[in-house]
């Protein structure tokens, strides 16, 4: 019998944080919740990272999700811009490590392919394919569409080696 799981998904971002948590049970995806975690811009930077720390930690207290999905960041060729978005990152692995959760990252391709079936696909398509697999969701922004499509990305493909070892468990119960 499977058991029920609770995931997060987390689209990083200095300025706007997206959060999108589902469950999966039997195979099938519910909509639980989204939104987005906002920093003040006229803020430290320190500032900002504690406003989006306080924020998911909230957010994880109150839907209790039993996995973390966060999407890897890709390099541009603002350099400042990355090492911002590095650490609003850093943000989504340390909240939801620090609350005991198993943390897993996905490459922004392997989400867009997961979801669409495009490794290029755009912020229309991906709104789009998550409102088709989650139909009761309403995404208030496209950050919290991206984190239910990271959600969505880890109900498909995440946790493949515990669910290998559970099954060589079972085949070798029976042995």
């Amino acid at each position: 019998m499977t058991q029920s799981r609770r995931l997060i998904g987390l689209d990083p971002g200095l300025r706007n944080l997206g959060w999108g948590v589902i469950d999966v049970s039997r195979g099938k995806l519910v909509h639980i919740a989204n939104g987005t975690i906002s920093s003040n811009a006229k803020d430290s930077l320190a500032d900002r990272l504690v406003q989006l720390m306080l924020g998911l930690e909230d957010v994880v207290d109150t839907h209790q999700p039993n996995q973390a999905a966060v999407e890897n960041s890709f390099v541009n060729k603002d350099g400042a811009a990355t090492l911002k978005l590095g650490q609003a990152r850093a943000v989504c692995l340390i909240v939801p490590a620090r609350k005991g959760l198993k943390v897993f990252e996905y490459a922004p391709n392997f989400i867009k392919r997961s979801v669409t079936g495009a490794g290029h696909a755009d912020k229309h398509q991906i709104n789009a394919m998550v409102k088709t697999l989650l139909p009761q969701a309403k995404p208030e922004s496209e950050h919290a569409a991206d984190a239910l499509a990271i959600a969505i990305t880890h109900a498909h493909a995440g946790d493949l080696d515990e669910r290998l070892s559970n099954q060589a468990e079972r085949l070798k119960v029976k042995s």
